[in-house]
């Protein structure tokens, strides 16, 4: 009975040696290892070997990009104005063993040192550049986080700013801006729409009215032609300038007609055209005045 138990507990022992023993580290991670209170070493990914009970392997350290999301900080511009912030930052610990002995608590030692660097570059702006150069403003953050965080360990990738929240008042204010804006840019395009719409309707009443007097222009030419081809004479040209002198007397609001004095030209040559003269018939014995200007009775036979 006795000889089990001490088998039992010599059992216990060594798996419990064995699991002191053998440490498995997951793969991006790591641990650093104290022996007697002192820094050793940091065990890498995979199977590693420690002595047990006088080497100490930590907690571990992720080593793969971490993204914290900071809470809204109040940042005064340099127009006195009170601003909320939210950054993110993309980080990753670069260095095991400073991470760990270089730093209490390096997520929070990076954020203090975001929200002083923030004050800092954002006292030096106003509102209107503070919302117009984000990109600047990272920038400026990632260059300082980085240099001072290099020292525990850890490398920054990069600092966004997720939102800057003004003053509400100046939120309003901002939005009637941005209101005015939109409407007087929507009047100068209607107001441009209807310029080019009237130049362009102009331009067509022209390029008609063009194309009307040209069209005008080659029926008289080709009515001029036609008339000097056949060669009228003043009977033909008298007649049709009869006929259309009805057509002048159609409109409906012709109540008073003045006859030109072309039409009496007119009337004269149809006259001249259609009537014929019958020559006089001179007599056999012509009256001979006397000399007191008495006519002689002719004596009939």
């Amino acid at each position: 009975m006795a000889e089990l138990i001490i088998g039992l507990v010599v059992a216990v022992l060594a798996v419990v040696l064995v699991l002191r023993t053998v440490r498995i580290v997951p793969q991006a991670r790591a641990s650093n290892v104290e022996r007697l209170g002192r820094y050793l070493r940091t065990l890498e990914p995979g199977l590693n070997i420690v002595i047990p009970f006088i080497d100490r392997p930590r907690q571990l350290i992720d080593l793969r990009e971490q993204v914290v999301s900071f809470q809204p900080n109040s940042v005064i511009t340099e127009d006195n104005l009170v601003v909320h912030i939210d950054t993110v930052l993309y980080f990753q610990v670069t260095d095991p063993r400073a991470a760990a002995y270089e730093i209490f608590n390096y997520i929070q030692a990076i954020e203090q040192l975001t929200v002083t660097t923030l004050r800092n570059v954002i006292g030096s702006l106003d509102l209107e550049k503070t919302l117009t150069s984000r990109e600047h403003i990272n920038s400026i953050l990632r260059g300082v986080l980085d240099e001072a965080s290099g020292k525990w360990g850890i490398r920054v990738n990069r600092v966004e700013l997720k939102a800057i929240e003004p003053p509400v008042s100046i939120k309003e204010s901002m939005e009637k801006q941005m209101r005015a804006e939109r409407e007087k840019r929507a009047a100068i395009l209607n107001a441009e729409g209807a310029r080019q719409s009237q130049i362009l309707t102009a331009e067509g009443d022209r390029q008609a009215a063009i194309l009307r007097a040209e069209g005008q222009a080659k029926a008289i030419d080709t009515v001029f032609e036609a008339i000097h081809r056949n060669d009228p004479d003043p009977k033909l040209l008298a007649y049709q300038y009869l006929q259309m002198l009805p057509e002048l007397a159609k409109g409906p609001g012709n109540t008073f007609w003045v006859i030109p004095s072309e039409v009496t030209q007119a009337l004269q040559s149809v006259t001249k055209a259609f009537t014929t003269e019958t020559p006089a018939i001179p007599s056999e014995n012509p009256a001979v005045p006397s000399e007191n200007g008495h006519t002689p009775e002719i004596p009939r036979k």
